[in-house]
């Protein structure tokens, strides 16, 4: 006797008990749709087939079963034949009969400049589940949306696996953890049915700072020493489970001869969306040489103007990298092409700050890698690439700068002839960057910063800095300030910190290669978790971004009142509003 006959015995349906018992506890999803296909994915928690069925104004065309062996590992499949610029609809059916609706838009074709309308995040813990910070995205109205990395941390004790991820089960159930219903909520759920995502790892879906292109024997938290960390089974469990997880699909680089590369899993991808828009997807820790040591006194002159000259690979033959050869050559190619196709926004999405920061936790960031960041900013400059956009997440806070770069040669002549690479001249540019996020990871970005301060040498007086600018005298006076003015005190004092360096301060408007306007709040939001949403006009094609934000919540303010954490409703927090050069 079938499962829906037992129930219809007891007067029950399927429908009935779908929140308790729904044969997809993670939602249903499509990914990586482009201008004729789409991926679709769902997990079933029943062994069986899950029915996938695609509809164009309601006449099906596409019909394909996908049979579920393992329920941790999720049905997928590629929709091809599609038609541009068309909005779809699909249905997914479990095993047990359960039905889920969803629709995904796919881009438009090259020459037109339809309105585009796309959103960011990234940076979730398992432990801070349900996620309210983004639960307003499903009636938003996007093309698409970005997961830009941390979609899991793998290395954080939470309910689904306690302290660091090992086997291919454990990455699969933090996984499968973060898109759960949890206090009567699953944000990713709702959010994925009807927006098409891109999806992109970061270091905590395998392990913290991790550097794949590093020999595997120089850290030994991977518990091996021959190859590269990118050839270790932690990392092809972490990857594997990445790709199970998400609507992506499984590519990897040809073997053409590269170590760094060969046989790896290929997460580069590209999609324009007619001419008014292209999105580049970048994996930056799948082939990173190993970061340097951080400086420890941000105070000091000799740490810090060592730790620049070593970021842009002084006195070395060969520099170092974040993105590898291969996929930097690939996102180079596709820029200057797209530029020479008069697509007008090119977005970069790349977990990681491209943005000068200044040196605290530097090394991570692409600060750290100087020598390459170099190479890419000047490429776009001296090719005249307009409009571009870095997108980035990680630091769990959004901040908006342009982009201004150093020659190496400069630098390595600044270094010989006064021992001063900040001495080399700082060039503009008219890319700008502004970071995402996080969805849920406690503490964020400004209450991180306060953390490092008083944990460092002479940090008490950048904290003293800090809170006289606001008239307060300790943290937790400062913290019981509007959420507004504790993000004007910490953009002051991040500025007072990048003048110093040399470099540009917070925001777009010193750059006259830059027409932007802040429209509302500061040029950044670091005491809130959230999302950032761009919307491109079809006119004029000026470019609106906005980011959204909740008070940040613990695990322990969940434990105490889930009802009140999820009732949380994102707020704008800024705003701004760029037109485009011509």
């Amino acid at each position: 006797m079938s499962f829906n006959k037992i129930l219809a015995g007891l007067g029950l349906t399927v429908s009935l008990i779908q929140p308790a018992l729904a044969g997809l506890p993670n939602g249903i999803a499509s990914g990586d749709t482009s201008q004729t296909s789409t991926i679709l994915w769902a997990r079933s928690r029943l062994t069986g087939n899950v029915s996938f069925q695609v509809k164009d104004a309601g006449t099906v065309v596409f019909e394909q079963s996908v049979p579920v062996i393992n329920p941790r590992i999720p049905a997928k499949l590629t929709v091809n034949n599609l038609t541009a610029g068309k909005l779809y609809t699909y249905t997914v059916t479990s095993p047990d009969g359960v039905v889920r609706d969803g629709s995904f838009k796919t881009a438009a074709t090259e020459g037109n400049t339809p309105a585009v309308s796309f959103g960011v995040t990234g940076d979730w813990r398992g432990e801070l589940a349900p996620y309210p910070a983004i639960k307003n995205v499903p009636s938003t109205k996007l093309d698409f949306f970005v997961k830009l990395g941390d979609t899991i941390y793998a290395d954080y004790s939470s309910p689904a696996v306690t302290g660091q991820a090992k086997t291919l089960k454990d990455y699969q159930l933090k996984h499968k953890e973060v898109y759960t219903r949890h206090d009567g909520l699953n944000a990713f759920a709702s959010l994925q049915r009807n927006v098409s995502t891109f999806s992109m790892i970061d270091d905590h879906e395998v392990i913290n700072d991790f550097a794949g292109g590093a020999p595997a024997a120089s850290d030994g938290r991977f518990g091996e020493t021959a190859g590269l960390i990118n050839q270790t089974t932690l990392y092809n469990n972490g990857l594997q489970a990445f790709i199970q997880y998400n609507a992506i699909a499984d590519k990897r680089y040809p073997f053409a001869g590269d170590s760094l590369t060969d046989g790896r899993p290929d997460l580069y991808r590209t999609q324009r969306y007619g001419s008014t828009a292209a999105v580049y997807m970048l994996d930056a820790r799948s082939f990173r040489d190993q970061g340097l040591p951080d400086v420890t006194d941000i105070t000091s002159p000799a740490q810090i103007g060592a730790f620049v000259a070593e970021s842009f690979d002084a006195g070395k033959a060969t520099t170092r990298t974040m993105l590898g050869k291969t996929q930097l050559n690939r996102l180079k190619a596709d820029l200057l092409a797209a530029q020479n196709d008069n697509v007008i926004w090119k977005f970069v999405m790349v977990p990681e700050p491209i943005q000068n920061l200044g040196v605290l936790a530097a090394s991570d960031r692409f600060e750290g890698y100087a020598s390459e960041r170099s190479e890419l900013l000047r490429f776009i400059d001296e090719n005249s690439i307009k409009n571009v956009v870095f997108v980035t997440a990680d630091i769990h806070g959004t901040l908006v700068n342009d982009l201004t770069y150093q020659r190496r040669e400069d630098v390595l002549n600044a270094i010989l002839t006064v021992g001063n690479p900040l001495a080399a001249p700082q060039i503009k540019t008219s890319a700008f960057e502004i970071s995402t996020g996080s969805v849920a990871f406690y503490p964020g970005f400004g209450d991180s910063v306060i953390g490092l301060l008083s944990a460092m040498p002479n940090g008490d007086l950048l904290l003293a800095q800090l809170f006289a600018a606001v008239g307060v005298n300790n943290v937790a006076d400062f913290n019981a300030l509007p959420m507004g003015i504790r993000n004007a005190a910490m953009e002051g004092f991040i500025n007072g910190q990048l003048t110093q360096l040399g470099y540009t301060p917070l925001g777009l408007g010193d750059n006259s290669l830059i027409n932007a306007k802040l429209l509302k709040g500061a040029n950044i939001a670091v005491f809130s978790f959230g999302w950032t949403r761009f919307d491109i006009r079809p006119d004029n094609h000026a470019l609106k971004i906005t980011t959204y934000g909740i008070t940040p919540y613990s695990e322990q303010d969940i434990k105490d009142n889930a009802p009140e954490v999820v009732s949380r409703k994102p707020q704008v927090i800024n705003q701004l509003h760029i037109i485009p050069q011509s």
